[in-house]
């Protein structure tokens, strides 16, 4: 069976290069804030183009510390969509702050500008004043970053960019995580940046926030065993670091990869029943995930599993409609109509660089053979 994702591979092909880094980390004999750490956080910071890089335990974590380092908590809200990983929304509530949820446009799956503009001109009866932004890049692509940016801008609210699915991709030539003056990157194992473990990165290039971001992961500390406020336990430990800095090296190679196998895939499915992804103008799709969408998808993912292709659907519940946040949400005049809709409809592709070329023709002969108007 080729699987949808596997970061077993990605493990197996680095494997040299990643066990002497773990024993270096381990030979350190300083676990956790060491030199690997400072390293990776450096190393981040050059590649993605920002002056600053801080780890932290993981994704969720560095959206939390984020919204803090802005200000942004009890009494306020924050929007955001509702077709992400509930991690996203997750965060602002730990954050103490409350969810705005607003809809996707159809074709890139990504925050819809014109529900954003209309949120913020009239927002929800009862909500909290809003703080802040998070502008999801899904996929491994961009949303419409101009357009949420310049509105943001016109009423004063700082954009937080969730590049969890989007390391590396751009817009306008820019790196994903530079548009605006603080990102989050989940480096969870099947990311495009992985550790072998739990991990996430917030990024900005304002020392101000650097700080408060460093000093929010362990407990509020500038000096240490002394808490300037009230902080967390969110660190990012040794052995990650050095794994995700011998990762890192391989990031631009294993990208190009992705989209190496999402052309072929464009490919099989050229003139069918199915669309390849929409590629945003101006952006470079880094291909977290290879999503489709397709009526009768339950039918189609038994026919490819059957000819031995696994594929995966992100996600199948929206947020809005989960059992922990059902009728409890505030949402955007649409209530998340065309999100609901994607979830009923999008499926995931097998996706990871280390695909060989015989697995990859395999996946695009199985479309091939299992698209067919009865589908």
């Amino acid at each position: 069976m080729i699987q949808q994702a596997n970061p077993g591979a990605g493990y197996l092909e680095l494997k040299p290069e990643i066990d002497a880094a773990v024993a270096r980390a381990l030979s350190s004999g300083w676990y956790i804030l060491g030199g690997e750490g400072r390293a990776f956080e450096a190393e981040f910071a050059a590649w993605l183009g920002t002056t600053h890089a801080i780890g932290c335990g993981n994704g969720t974590d560095a959206l939390v510390l984020a919204l803090r380092a802005l200000g942004v908590g009890p009494g306020q809200s924050v929007v955001t969509v509702s077709h992400t990983a509930v991690a996203t929304v997750a965060a602002i509530e730990m954050a103490g702050a409350t969810p705005v949820l607003i809809d996707i446009d159809p074709v890139h799956y990504t925050m819809d500008p014109g529900e954003l503009a209309e949120v913020l001109a009239n927002p929800p009866s009862g909500l909290a004043p809003i703080g802040a932004i998070i502008a999801v890049h899904l996929y491994g692509q961009a949303c419409d970053m101009p357009a949420i940016s310049a509105l943001a801008a016109r009423y004063g609210i700082p954009v937080i960019e969730d590049c969890s699915q989007a390391h590396g991709a751009t817009l306008g030539g820019r790196k994903l995580g530079t548009l605006t003056a603080i990102s989050c990157f989940s480096l969870y194992p099947t990311k495009n940046l992985g550790a072998l473990g739990d991990g996430g990165v917030v990024a900005t290039s304002d020392a101000v926030l650097a700080e408060k971001v460093a000093a929010l992961r362990q407990y509020g500390w500038k000096t240490h065993y002394i808490s300037e406020f009230e902080g967390v336990n969110s660190r990012l430990d040794e052995i990650q670091a050095a794994i995700l800095r011998v990762k890192l090296t391989h990031l631009d190679a294993h990208n190009a990869r992705r989209q190496h196998i999402a052309r072929q895939y464009d490919t099989a499915l050229a003139g069918g029943l199915i669309r390849p992804p929409a590629l945003r103008a101006g952006a470079e799709h880094v291909f977290h995930q290879y999503v489709v969408r397709v009526t009768g998808r339950a039918e189609l993912q038994a026919r490819l599993r059957a000819a031995g292709i696994a594929t995966g659907i992100h996600y199948p519940v929206p947020v809005h409609l989960q059992p922990a946040y059902a009728g409890r949400v505030a949402m955007g005049p649409a209530a998340c109509a065309e999100t609901a809709r994607a979830a009923s409809e999008v499926m995931s592709l097998p996706m990871y660089p280390q695909l060989t070329d015989a697995q990859v023709e395999q996946v695009c002969e199985g479309l091939v053979a299992c698209l067919s108007p009865a589908v």
